[in-house]
């Protein structure tokens, strides 16, 4: 799969979002221990996009709506989680059923 996004970036996205990929809250995750889990139908998903938040990158689109990263000038949600996929590993259950998880 070809990412359609810059280098640098790449470089910023990941080192902001590895750094609040602890085991901690790895753990709590791959054990339902979050806001709405019950509801969630993807904790892969959910988890990314959390630390996506946590890391308190601004992503912007450009002139009008600048952020720390402008990534919505040239991307959309689709192209910047499948950035993510590449840079936050799976939880590690994700194929085996989960607690609360509906299935």
């Amino acid at each position: 799969m070809e990412l359609k996004i810059r280098n640098r970036d790449l470089q910023v996205l990941r080192e902001a979002v590895t750094a609040e990929d602890t085991c901690e809250r790895r753990s709590a995750y791959c054990s339902g221990n979050f806001a709405w889990s019950d509801k969630c139908k993807d904790w892969d998903m959910r988890y990314r996009w959390d630390l996506l938040r946590a890391s308190r990158i601004r992503l912007g689109g450009g002139a009008l709506a600048k952020g720390d990263l402008n990534l919505y000038g040239y991307m959309n949600d689709r192209s910047i989680d499948d950035v993510l996929r590449v840079i936050v590993p799976p939880l590690g259950k994700s194929a085996e059923p989960r607690p609360n998880s509906p299935m």
